[in-house]
């Protein structure tokens, strides 16, 4: 496949996938139930958080999680007392428990009060050309209160050598635009060329079919080679083709 069919192909996925009816089993419809930019913000950053393992598993208890929190995230972050998070020992995803959660809780409150909150620290953190060592500053300052070191396995560094799935993934949906009613477009300082793809299992498989990934590992250097290819077939907005990559992995099993 030449590099102008290989984009052709990729593309016409994109728009397949790039679509409202996207979020029926995704995620991302977790975020959707909110109108006010912090309460999209606090619950999709909540939600990719724990997005690992069965899709639906991480929808169950995402919602469960929202409603733990009186479906007002950004109030609840905001206003809560310690007692208030005594609500949370029943919650676990996989390794997410109800100490990492009430940290997390804790944490975000320090963010919006003392940083600007999350878009502010994504934002005045980002290189010209990535946003990976904003994610490992990020990891820095979330965790610059006192915690359980076990914690901290839950927010990845790309400056250890991890793609940052979850991040990546929450960043896209923060950025790129809402033409298309799927991601949110509300942070509008972070360009679009800067994003990297959520390089998981389905997207890396994909990847390495098309030749779009050499390296085995799905780690930071593995990111790096395929931002480096998808940036060729589309400087201006290369996370798209998540998109792509996730629905021929997961729908199409390609």
């Amino acid at each position: 496949m030449t590099k102008a069919e290989l984009k052709e192909f990729l593309d016409v996925k994109v728009s397949e996938y790039n679509h409202p009816k996207f979020l029926e089993d995704d995620p991302l419809q977790i975020p959707h139930l909110f109108t006010q930019k912090a309460d999209i913000e606090i619950s999709a950053f909540l939600t990719a958080t724990i997005a690992w393992g069965n899709r639906k598993s991480i929808i169950n208890n995402a919602t469960k999680l929202m409603g733990l929190m009186g479906n007002t995230p950004h109030d609840f972050v905001m206003n809560h007392s310690e007692d208030d998070l005594e609500r949370f020992s029943p919650f676990v995803h996989r390794t997410f428990n109800s100490i990492d959660l009430g940290y997390f809780i804790t944490s975000l409150q320090n963010i919006y009060e003392n940083h600007g909150g999350l878009e502010a620290v994504f934002t005045e953190h980002q290189t010209k050309d990535s946003m990976q060592p904003a994610i490992s500053r990020f990891k820095e300052l979330f965790f610059e209160l006192p915690h359980q070191s076990r914690t901290q396995k839950h927010v990845s560094d790309p400056n250890k050598g991890s793609a940052a799935k979850r991040i990546n993934m929450f960043l896209r949906w923060m950025v790129r635009d809402n033409s298309t009613g799927v991601d949110f477009g509300l942070w509008k300082d972070i360009d679009t060329a800067k994003l990297s793809c959520p390089l998981d299992v389905h997207s890396g498989n994909v990847a390495r079919k098309l030749k779009l990934l050499k390296r085995k590992q799905n780690d930071a250097k593995a990111l790096q080679e395929l931002d480096k290819n998808l940036r060729k077939l589309d400087a201006t907005d290369p996370v798209k083709y998540d998109f792509a990559l996730f629905g021929l992995g997961v729908f199409e099993r390609f």
